[in-house]
């Protein structure tokens, strides 16, 4: 119970909806983008750190096949009032608004995407699915409660819905991959994926991440040392394990083994 407390004390402390950055996506160059709650930061291939975006509270990122990358500003107005506006950065450095700012929370434009560009997003106990055209589609029903979800390339949708982990098939087929991944509302944080078909997911409250295999079986492949905890990561094409950490007002992206 104490680690609970504890767990939901972090949170509260790094943001709206009281919970941290998530994602880590990369560009066909190699660099590395990842948001404090605060800014987008770059990881170069050299090493070399620098802000991209600032001045921005998001959560999840998305960048396209031309490199584009995109986010979100969520701003507390007071009370129970907030709201969002969604950016887009181009290559070039430039900064353009796609969605001026709106009044409370994003529920019909979402940063998980495939690579054919359809977007998937959350609506109650639904997931749906938005062509490029802008047609709508309901691709499951009857789910627990939504939280991460992480679509890949192909289409395939991998949905943390509590209390377990599951997969949707483009064809709208959903099956179990994962009972019992976490009870918690905030214990597992970001998904993503490996080119071999693996699927990553954050374990905040233990400090692992884990890889969920094709076949079902869980390896833990990384741990974060207290006070830092894993909320997503990335596996790059040399097959580098990078996890994005936080704490209870930090961010931080650390390459496994180094």
């Amino acid at each position: 119970m104490r680690a609970l407390l504890l767990l939901s004390a972090t949170l509260l402390a790094l943001g709206a909806s009281a919970h941290p950055a998530v994602s880590v996506v990369a560009d066909s160059r190699g660099n590395l983008y990842y948001s404090d709650l605060s800014a987008v930061w770059r990881v170069a291939p050299d090493g070399k750190r620098a802000v991209v975006v600032r001045d921005v509270h998001t959560h999840e990122l998305y960048i396209d096949a031309a490199d584009n990358l995109y986010g979100e500003d969520a701003k507390y107005e007071g009370g129970e009032r907030w709201s969002f506006l969604v950016w887009k950065r181009a290559p070039n450095g430039q900064v353009t608004t796609v969605i001026p700012r709106r009044t409370g929370f994003r529920t019909d434009y979402s940063f998980v995407r495939d690579r054919a560009g359809n977007m998937y997003f959350a609506s109650g106990k639904e997931i749906r699915r938005r062509d490029p055209a802008g047609r709508i589609t309901t691709i499951a029903r009857g789910l627990g409660e939504i939280r991460w979800m992480h679509a890949r390339p192909d289409g395939t949708l991998f949905v943390h819905a509590l209390p377990d982990i599951v997969r949707i098939t483009p064809a709208g087929r959903t099956t179990t991959a994962l009972r019992n991944a976490a009870a918690a509302r905030h214990q597992v944080m970001g998904l993503f994926s490996d080119a071999a078909g693996n699927l990553y997911f954050a374990d905040y409250h233990h400090r692992t991440v884990n890889r969920l295999a094709p076949d079902g079986k869980v390896t833990v492949v990384a741990r974060s040392t207290a006070p830092w905890g894993p909320t997503g990561g990335i596996v790059t094409k040399p097959g580098e394990l990078w996890v994005l950490e936080a704490n209870a007002t930090e961010h931080r992206l650390r390459r496994v083994g180094k």
